[in-house]
């Protein structure tokens, strides 16, 4: 485990690296939660390392990180994160990820949280060309004026969408995915009775922490990812 740099179209962006322990594996890019690149994403990144996953976590903040009791702030570098910038750096992270010699995979999956659980599906319609399956926690594109290139999904996407969000609506993600199903798109939306935002967060920043449902929830992802990626 360990902090690395990597080339972003013409700059270069960070991200924290886990190996598993057999020294190789299928790469995973782990897209962050509002709070930036804390401890809890690292922590899904050794998770993942422990499963036999190569995983990345991009830097989308830069440097910038707000604690968990600093929802402002969080709010704030959402906000304010050029979701250009944003775009090259995932993308950045999947071109840095398959060129390790650790990475045995030709494409990669992607787990995202909350803000990263939105942006996971857009890489994958940014990246169609190398993300093979999206494990998206809360987080979808939902607004209209600010769709991705949706035709160009090409990867198996799992939603993990809790059933009481005011920030996603999980009824706005259950009709996201029908809608992309008739696209003939490979879309599953699971429901977790009961749940509320960051239901699968282990920091539990927002006292909603559901083990049961978390731990449901990461069965399928690795399920996922192990299916998918060679």
């Amino acid at each position: 485990m360990s902090m690395i740099e990597f080339a972003s179209n013409g700059s270069t962006a960070g991200g924290y690296l886990t190996v598993p322990a057999g020294g190789s594996g299928a790469g995973v890019i782990v897209v962050q939660e509002w709070w930036g690149l804390d401890p809890g994403i690292k922590a899904v990144c050794d998770k993942l390392a422990g499963e036999g996953f190569v995983a990345l976590a991009p830097d989308l903040y830069h440097g910038e990180l707000a604690a968990h009791d600093e929802m402002d702030k969080a709010g704030q570098l959402m906000t304010q994160l050029p979701m250009d910038r944003a775009a090259r750096d995932m993308a950045g992270a999947v071109d840095a990820l398959l060129a390790r010699d650790e990475v045995t995979s030709d494409a990669v999956g992607v787990v995202g949280y909350c803000m990263g659980g939105m942006l996971s599906w857009e890489l994958a319609t940014l990246r169609p060309d190398a993300v093979k399956a999206v494990s998206s926690y809360y987080g979808a594109p939902l607004d209209p004026s600010n769709e991705p290139d949706w035709p160009a999904l090409q990867a198996k996407v799992i939603a993990h969408p809790a059933e009481n969000d005011d920030f996603f609506p999980q009824a706005a993600i259950e009709a996201l995915g029908e809608r992309l199903r008739a696209m003939g798109k490979d879309v599953t939306v699971h429901t977790y009775p009961g749940t509320g935002h960051a239901f699968a967060s282990e920091h539990n920043a927002l006292g909603t922490r559901n083990e049961e449902a978390a731990a449901t929830a990461w069965g399928r992802t690795i399920d996922l990812l192990r299916s998918t990626l060679t």
